[in-house]
């Protein structure tokens, strides 16, 4: 299983990077694999391209800000929620993700 997700808040700056930390640390404590883009305050780091898009089976995307050349997502399932409830709630959000598109399979 592969997620992808883009996080952004509205400074750029704390939530944004303490978001995509926390994915990532849930995804590799479910065991999948994952590519986290910030659209913070310095531009965009980690940039999804298309490689990564190859094999995604979803991605999240924050709510905080509008995210950036969202159109390359078309085609996957998308789950939205803020930048808060990533960075508290991530593995539960991971888990629901997972359950998800092994139901869908």
């Amino acid at each position: 299983m592969k997620i992808l997700a883009v996080t952004a808040c509205p400074s750029g700056v704390a939530h944004t990077y303490m978001s995509a930390e926390a994915i990532k640390v849930a995804c590799k404590k479910a065991g999948i694999d994952c590519k986290v883009e910030t659209q913070g305050s310095i531009g965009i780091e980690d940039e999804i391209g298309p490689d990564d898009l190859k094999g995604a089976d979803a991605v999240i995307l924050t709510t905080d800000m509008p995210i950036k050349n969202v159109e390359r997502f078309e085609g996957l399932p998308k789950v939205k929620v803020r930048a808060g409830v990533a960075i508290k709630q991530a593995d539960a959000l991971i888990a629901k993700v997972s359950a998800a598109l092994k139901n869908r399979a």
